[in-house]
């Protein structure tokens, strides 16, 4: 006989955003739950609206499994005396696992007898198991979290009711004065308290009552829905999938409409059109046939389709109110000149410790330049990026972006070509920002992906030389987030920068234009360093790279990220040859003689008079060829020529004592080998790699 549960938390409205995961969460923490107090089951079916998290756990055990387990007492020594009867220790050993002193055994540990009992568990019932389910769902974690009436305890919401079923018995727990029972609640305002006979019953009487408790049915409703209207009015509509999670987890009964809104608001930009409705009112927008945006708009409402016409109207009227907004703030701004917002950033504040805003464009301006000038950018390119660099903070002065933050860059696009920029810069201004996400939207140009570096870059050292450094999850700033966001960038584009001596260069570009504004950019350089490394690990970890490559290959001179990328690459691609061992122990051999070696890398001559095996010409010849063109070269080509060393190394181990007893021949062979690892070292420290 298997048995079937049901739990339900009943709370004050929750943000949407809190909803999945929280449920997520719950049903995590519960699996686990029931797996470590062994008590099997079939499946946990998920529920959750804004008003509860629940779920149903069905073809559950009556009882946890019976344990047998053997555990180990006090050596044989101690267990018996001389004429062997057991001891105290024996005995009360036994007496404290719940035996007789009959199930003594004795067992070999290490070498020694030992005492052994077997001591069986029996399994408790599923009933008093699930009691255990009042800690898990007063440990959930929330992003914030509430007190509420006198209590110090804190939760995402209050919480109202609590629904305890197994079959058709309530399994006692309680959350403050909240005692568990078998009375639901329907919807807010259309349904009421429901008593339900048994834990099966659950779905069914919800959706009775107004509420559709399963996500993804209530997701599948919203998209039919919307797929109708769509049909009916022969629109195109983007269901945007961050605002149908979004849509799903603010109502319980859903019933979509549309509304609409005068064909003259379709003369402010569409991305402020869009934003009005998507990110405002989290309406779906509608395009005609032919592509362009409709005056309309759909909805999702909380209830049915009762006096739906009020509901529309209502709607239209806040929407109007915000397009009316934005077709103010549109002809407002553009009744000023770009150079005129340009002039009011100088008395925007970047930072309090740091400077202002023109200030900073004044940086990132000549930092641009310098980082356009190293990724190869042509002269029409870096005449771009040197405009959108002079300019490309403006929008934050305009009356759009005051009131719709989240337009920009999309605004200083649209600014930029009404103010007569060309195409390249205007683009600049917007992808500056980019990814504004860990894994959002990477620039497409290369004018705009070297100024977002620069922006990032300036912002990064600039927090760094005041001594705001991220600690722990407190990130202000989103340095993170910009410093990962420098990683992929330089990556996409295969473009080459070394973190090392980044720093130095920064403030030297900056020195030598007088715009260090009394800041120490070279401040916290471990610091800076650790920093962009740890960005630099989450890539490759995101990427897949094993562990130990990533240990390896971050340990490189350079810390280059494009390059690193390319090393994880080549490894992974060699890692299944037949020889990949063989070539990497060689290797690895190498670097720890060499590192056993006191000498100056700068001072490294080889004295060919002091060979005593052909072993050592061959290395080498072998070496100074390979050393030519090294740095030139791809990684894989370089991956390729230490390879083929790998017979030439072993053959001069095999011939030749590094350490040798005459001290001019040893500091001969070290020499060698500390060129060798020079090279080798441009993959980082392949001790790191584990290879088999």
């Amino acid at each position: 006989m298997t048995a079937t549960y049901l739990f339900e938390i009943g709370l004050e409205e929750m943000p949407a955003h809190v909803v999945r995961p929280s449920l997520d969460q719950l049903i995590e923490k519960t699996t686990a739950y029931l797996k470590e107090q062994r008590l099997d089951f079939e499946e946990i079916k998920p529920f959750a609206t804004p008003r509860r998290l629940a779920f149903l756990i069905t073809g559950l055990a009556e009882k946890q499994l019976d344990q047998v387990e053997e555990v180990k007492g006090p050596a044989k020594r101690i267990a018996q005396d001389a004429e062997g009867n057991f001891t105290k220790a024996a005995l009360g050993f036994a007496r404290g696992q719940g035996v007789s002193a009959d199930a003594i055994t004795f067992k070999e540990f290490k070498g020694e007898p030992y005492v052994f009992v077997e001591k069986k568990t029996i399994g408790q019932s599923a009933a008093t198991v699930l009691q255990g389910i009042e800690a898990i769902a007063k440990g959930l974690t929330f992003p914030t979290r509430m007190k509420w009436g006198s209590y110090h305890f804190e939760y995402i919401r209050p919480i109202h009711w609590l629904v305890s079923l197994l079959d058709d018995q309530v399994v006692p727990m309680q959350i403050l004065d909240v005692k568990a029972g078998r009375t639901t609640r329907g919807h807010r305002f259309l349904g009421h308290s429901i008593e339900l006979a048994q834990a099966t019953d659950y779905e069914a009487a919800l959706a009775n009552d107004h509420v559709i408790a399963d996500l993804d049915k209530r997701q599948a409703k919203i998209e039919e829905q919307i797929k109708v209207i769509a049909s009916q009015n022969q629109w195109q509509v983007d269901l945007d999938p961050d605002l149908l999670e979004e849509v799903v987890n603010l109502v319980e009964y859903p019933t979509a409409f549309t509304g609409h809104f005068d064909p003259k608001y379709l003369s402010v930009p569409e991305p402020v059109l869009i934003t009005s409705m998507k990110d405002n009112q989290r309406y779906f927008y509608a395009r005609q046939q032919d592509g362009r945006l409709a005056p309309n708009f759909i909805g999702v409402r909380n209830g049915t389709d009762h006096k739906l016409e009020n509901v529309i109207s209502g709607n239209e009227k806040v929407l109007v109110a915000r397009l009316e907004d934005a077709k103010f703030f549109f002809e407002e701004d553009q009744k000023h000149s770009l150079d005129a917002y340009v002039e009011k950033l100088k008395t925007v504040s970047f930072h309090d410790k740091i400077g202002t805003m023109f200030e900073k464009m004044q940086r990132v301006t000549v930092l641009g330049q310098s980082l356009g000038q190293l990724f190869g950018l042509n002269d029409s390119e870096l005449a771009d990026l040197k405009r959108a660099s002079q300019i490309y903070k403006f929008d934050l002065v305009t009356g759009m972006v005051g009131e719709f933050p989240e337009l920009q860059g999309v605004m200083g696009e649209i600014y930029a070509k009404i103010f007569g920029e060309n195409a390249q810069v205007a683009q600049a201004v917007r992808e500056h920002y980019l990814p504004t996400s860990a894994n959002g939207e990477l620039p497409a140009s290369r004018v705009g992906a070297t100024l977002a570096i620069a922006d990032k870059i300036d912002t990064i050292l600039a927090f760094f030389s005041v001594g705001m450094i991220p600690s722990g999850s407190n990130d202000p700033y989103a340095l993170r987030r910009q410093s990962f966001g420098v990683v992929r960038i330089l990556v996409a584009n295969h473009w080459h920068l070394s973190l090392r001596s980044l720093q130095a260069k920064v403030a030297e570009t900056l020195a030598t234009h007088r715009l260090t504004f009394d800041l120490n950019w070279t401040d916290h350089r471990d610091d800076f360093l650790h920093f962009f490394m740890d960005r630099l690990r989450q890539f490759l970890s995101e990427q897949e790279v094993r562990h130990d490559f990533i240990d390896a290959i971050t340990d490189s001179a350079t810390v280059d990220p494009t390059t690193v990328q390319e090393i994880a690459q080549t490894l992974a691609a060699h890692r299944e040859d037949q020889d990949f061992k063989s070539t990497i122990e060689a290797l690895t051999r190498v670097l720890r003689l060499a590192d056993q070696a006191d000498l100056k890398l700068t001072d490294l001559q080889v004295d060919p008079e002091l060979f005593e095996n052909p072993s050592e010409q061959q290395l080498n010849d072998a070496v100074q060829k390979i050393r030519q063109d090294f740095t030139a070269q791809t990684i894989e080509q370089n991956y390729q020529e230490l390879h083929d060393l790998r017979p030439i190394i072993e053959a001069y181990f095999e011939e030749n004592m590094i350490m040798a007893e005459d001290q001019n021949v040893r500091r001969n062979r070290l020499t060698q080998l500390l060129i060798l690892q020079k090279l080798i070292r441009v993959f980082g420290n392949l001790n790191e790699l584990i290879v088999k």
